[in-house]
């Protein structure tokens, strides 16, 4: 990306953090969603590292968890906008 002030608004929100607070908030641990997508208890682990995360892996954990996490996205891009 050429333009930072477009990247800083593209990384603000680690996705990583939001799925493992709202774990917390709703008292799941880290086995019971590794049993949701079917896999092993390091990917979780590793998925709350993360920054940022594959859309469709990022859609399994929303419907596990019953939470959107889309919408943290919202409003970060507006029609139009460049990313360049």
């Amino acid at each position: 990306m050429k333009n930072k002030g477009h990247e800083k608004a593209l990384i603000s929100v680690h996705v990583g953090n939001e799925i493992k607070r709202v774990m917390k908030e709703q008292g799941r641990s880290v086995t019971w969603l590794s049993h949701q997508l079917y896999c092993d208890r390091t990917n979780i682990y590793k998925i709350f590292s993360k920054s940022s995360i594959d859309t469709t892996l990022l859609l399994r954990i929303s419907i596990a968890l019953n939470h959107n996490f889309f919408s943290y996205l919202n409003g970060y891009y507006k029609i139009g906008q460049s990313v360049e």
